[in-house]
């Protein structure tokens, strides 16, 4: 069970204030929704939150705590198990979809045997039970979308940071995606989704607005 923190979080690109500092906390077992407009501010958020933005591109204020330890760059919040689904997916269009969930559970250390029932399991959850030698590029936006997050399953994250990993499906993938989701949590990790689709956001415990970087409450998140 992992609770995901944020203290003054905040990102600055040059003269552009992306984030105002701003507090916020997902237990673990909950799903938070981060809205806006495109520009509003959530790709930056989950970046930020993930350690992910190097300091050359912004300037990060605020803290980031997994359980109660600081997470202060990119490595330590891998080590903490913390995952990001960026938005456009991050997938190697040379690689299959078996491969491009594997390779990072081998880079890890995980067993080759247990990986590929890692694998298995993951395309299973997302409905492409029977792409996986199928190259990246072969697959539809949306079926790439659905490779991203069985990529994220496979590496049992403790904290999952999706960034609109729901945007480019029908209505039924994104229902099995949103249950998807909704099963980490159950498992124990900390979630959060951003997304500019309010079907989507209504399906999560609380609401979170960016608008152009300042952050309101729409649903609070239980305790």
């Amino acid at each position: 069970m992992t609770d995901l923190d944020a203290a003054g979080l905040g990102v600055t690109y040059s003269d552009l204030v992306a984030v105002h500092p701003l507090d916020v906390r997902v237990p673990a077992g909950r799903m938070l929704a981060v809205t806006g407009p495109s520009g509003a501010g959530k790709s930056s958020l989950l970046w930020a939150l993930a350690r992910a933005i190097r300091p050359a591109v912004a300037a990060l204020a605020g803290t980031v705590t997994v359980d109660g330890l600081e997470v202060r760059d990119r490595e330590s919040a891998a080590r903490a198990g913390v995952v990001l689904v960026p938005q456009g997916n991050g997938l190697d269009p040379a690689l299959s979809a078996e491969e491009s969930i594997l390779v990072p559970l081998l880079a890890l250390g995980v067993r080759p045997r247990e990986a590929a029932g890692r694998v298995s399991d993951a395309l299973l959850r997302v409905g492409l039970a029977d792409f996986g030698r199928h190259l990246v590029d072969q697959l539809s936006g949306g079926q790439q979308q659905r490779v991203a997050l069985a990529r994220a399953f496979a590496l049992e994250p403790r904290v999952l940071l999706a960034d609109e990993s729901t945007s480019d499906l029908d209505a039924a993938n994104r229902g099995l995606m949103l249950a998807a989701l909704r099963e980490e949590a159950a498992r124990g990790a900390a979630v959060v989704l951003a997304t500019h689709d309010p079907d989507a956001a209504a399906e999560t415990d609380g609401t979170l607005a960016l608008d152009e970087g300042v952050a309101s409450w729409v649903r609070r998140l239980p305790d």
